[in-house]
């Protein structure tokens, strides 16, 4: 049981290198823009520090390049500017968090680098078209409706093999 989850890991990171290398220089989106150090490491601090308050010059200082030039470089790799990712990471992070936890909008909020909880509502409503509550609540009610009708799916169909 625990020999064939290991070996599907180790299946997966092999068949994702060997598609990353045969990738053109340039493409791949954010997984080919790994390739490169300086931006694999910006992205690797984005990741594990969304909270922290990005600009495109602490990143570029970070990796050791000018501002421009790790701007035009980040864009060209991963597909977008720079902030842009930060922002789209950081929507996508707080979402993850409002699914899956109890934690107050406001703390999700920082835990994503917002100083202000109005200021995450209005970044999170932009990109999202919902405020942060709606959509925890709404994605919480989905999740009981979907369970209810598996539920009422898997009782239908026991009750079908009693009858047959």
């Amino acid at each position: 049981e625990l020999v064939v989850p290991r070996l599907i890991d180790s299946l997966f990171v092999y068949i994702l290198r060997a598609w990353l290398r045969e990738q053109p220089e340039g493409s791949g989106g954010w997984l080919g823009a790994l390739r490169d150090p300086q931006i694999r490491k910006a992205l690797t601090q984005i990741h594990e520090s969304p909270q922290v308050p990005w600009t495109v010059e602490s990143l570029a200082r970070s990796v050791a390049m000018s501002r421009a030039a790790f701007a035009k470089r980040f864009t060209d790799l991963v597909g977008e500017p720079p902030l842009a990712y930060v922002t789209r990471w950081r929507m996508d992070l707080a979402a993850k968090l409002l699914r899956e936890s109890k934690e107050p909008v406001s703390r999700i909020a920082g835990r994503v680098g917002y100083i202000s909880e109005t200021a995450f509502a209005k970044a999170f409503r932009r990109r999202r078209n919902v405020a942060p509550g709606q959509y925890r609540y709404g994605k919480l009610r989905e999740a009981k409706v979907s369970r209810r009708a598996a539920t009422q799916r898997s009782t239908a169909s026991a009750g079908d093999e009693i009858t047959a």
